[in-house]
């Protein structure tokens, strides 16, 4: 197969209906580095929100268990990937993600964002660091497959087209960006995850080429120092040079999925989608995390 022979196959199917296997293609054989570094940032952008960011901190997942939350939400997004919607993995894959979401007070605003993001970011990565540009057929089937993925989730007024998902990102991110605490604390827990990954004494350089990679509004919601120019150009054109030299690798033979990264590590011996995530509170009924007003456990209305 030619580097660019992949992109031809795309180009001959159709994006509404065949949005699954566009999509497949484009993450698990195309861009698989680059979707998962992009839905990395997409998640991460979600925190600066503090209506998202302070309800992650005060569930804990993300500061105590850091890990586990990575790998449960990176392998149960990509079990649907992988399997499809009608499959039973990718069903249970869903239903477990909407057990999660139901435990919580999470409005249908800031879940329709979270979704934008899965949208937006990653063409916007890959367009900047990517190997090459993503088709507009990629591109199609990128939101019709988060279209389908948000009904399944019960989401309310999804947008209709990639322009629709985009307006809204930058709208909501306009609106709602802004400090909270408990937001900082999940950044910079999720920060310390990535620097784990890698050996101890590169942690300070991993950290500032991540900051490097941030928008400014996404710096100022955390509160953050701005990189300096140097640094952030010298990173940019790093993940640049990479893309490049993937341009001139063979083009990939077999799917790859986050279950096959090497930075998802708590399952060395394997997972059951249905045992990923978080499970209810025994005895407790409606959100457990507390709301002035209201105490633990009580219904939500």
């Amino acid at each position: 197969m030619k580097r660019y022979e992949r992109l031809e196959q795309i180009r001959r199917m159709d994006p509404e209906k065949d949005f699954l296997a566009i999509y497949r293609l484009t993450a698990a054989y195309e861009f698989p580095w680059d979707v998962t570094r992009a839905l990395e940032l997409a998640l991460y952008r979600t925190y600066a929100v503090p209506s998202i960011g302070r309800l992650l901190a005060q569930t804990a997942e993300l500061t105590d268990r850091t890990q586990k939350r990575y790998d449960d939400t990176a392998l149960l997004l990509d079990t649907v990937v992988e399997h499809g919607f009608d499959d039973d993995e990718g069903r249970t894959a869903i239903r477990r993600i909407n057990q999660m979401h139901r435990s919580y007070d999470i409005s249908n605003d800031d879940m329709r964002y979270v979704l934008c993001t899965f949208v937006v970011v990653p063409k916007r990565w890959i367009d900047t660091f990517g190997w090459r540009r993503l088709s507009r057929h990629e591109t199609v089937a990128a939101a019709t497959y988060y279209r389908v993925l948000g009904q399944h989730m019960g989401i309310k007024d999804i947008p209709g087209s990639y322009e629709e998902f985009e307006n809204c990102l930058d709208a909501y991110e306009e609106a709602n960006f802004g400090w909270d605490q408990g937001a900082r604390e999940v950044s910079d827990a999720t920060l310390d995850l990535m620097a784990s990954w890698y050996p101890r004494a590169v942690a300070p350089v991993l950290r500032a080429a991540t900051l490097a990679l941030l928008d400014e509004p996404l710096l100022r919601a955390f509160r953050y120092e701005q990189p300096g120019a140097v640094t952030r150009s010298l990173v940019n054109r790093a993940v640049r040079l990479r893309g490049r030299a993937v341009r001139l690798m063979p083009p990939r033979k077999a799917p790859h999925y986050a279950r096959q990264n090497w930075e998802i590590k708590g399952y060395p011996d394997g997972y059951e989608v249905p045992e990923l995530g978080t499970f209810p509170v025994p005895g407790v009924r409606g959100c457990p995390v507390p709301h002035p007003g209201r105490s633990v456990g009580s219904p939500v209305e």
